[in-house]
């Protein structure tokens, strides 16, 4: 039996989870968290195999839960449930620790295999993506700006996107405000942008957010 652990922000989404994969036969829910520090608290004190994360959720952000379920508990595995498109993310989370990426718009099929691959230690991405990555490999596709950004910098962008303040921001990294600042201007010069409308801007048009 596969003990997995769901993380998102969304009731209705984790029921419906829930239900899916109980109705697996070889995977059962053992946990659930609604936000990204609930997440690290309550996988130490619950018997998981696989997390399958959210990448929108309130408090620490995706990169950084992945990070430090990676640090904490090296044997868990991560597949990443994500409604943007691959390309946004999927190589970041990647490189942060998850081991899969599932966009929402797939089969729960796919969700499942994901899940068993994960669990056996495999790797699982769409073969869209790995044909993504293969091109950025080869210098075939060009990447966007914002893929110059590091991951804390990608981070701000996104809450920036979401209109959340500088105050907000710092708030939910644990980050002074100057140095949320700091962060916003290495982002604006980055991009080549001027201002904070410019980077909400960016962000809904790459589909960085919704």
């Amino acid at each position: 039996m596969i003990n997995v652990f769901i993380a998102d922000d969304h009731a209705m989404i984790r029921d419906g989870l829930r239900r899916m994969l109980a109705a697996t036969g070889d995977i059962r829910v053992t946990g659930e968290a609604a936000s990204g520090d609930e997440v690290l608290e309550a996988v130490a004190a619950t018997p998981v195999d696989v997390v399958v994360l959210d990448v929108a959720m309130p408090g620490k952000g995706f990169l950084e839960v992945l990070r430090e379920l990676r640090e904490r508990f090296p044997k868990i595995h991560t597949v990443v449930l994500s409604a943007h498109a691959e390309e946004e993310y999927a190589e970041r989370a990647l490189r942060a620790g998850a081991i899969g990426y599932v966009t929402k718009e797939r089969t729960p099929e796919d969700l499942q295999e994901a899940i068993r691959r994960a669990h056996r230690g495999g790797r699982y991405v769409s073969d869209t993506l790995a044909q993504q990555l293969a091109a950025h490999l080869a210098g075939e596709r060009p990447r966007p700006d914002h893929s110059a950004l590091s991951d804390r910098e990608y981070q701000v962008l996104q809450m920036l996107g979401r209109g959340k303040s500088v105050k907000e921001i710092a708030a939910a990294l644990a980050l002074s405000p100057k140095t949320v600042s700091t962060y916003r201007e290495r982002v604006l010069e980055k991009l080549q942008l001027s201002t904070t409308a410019d980077l909400i801007r960016y962000a809904v048009q790459q589909g960085i957010v919704e």
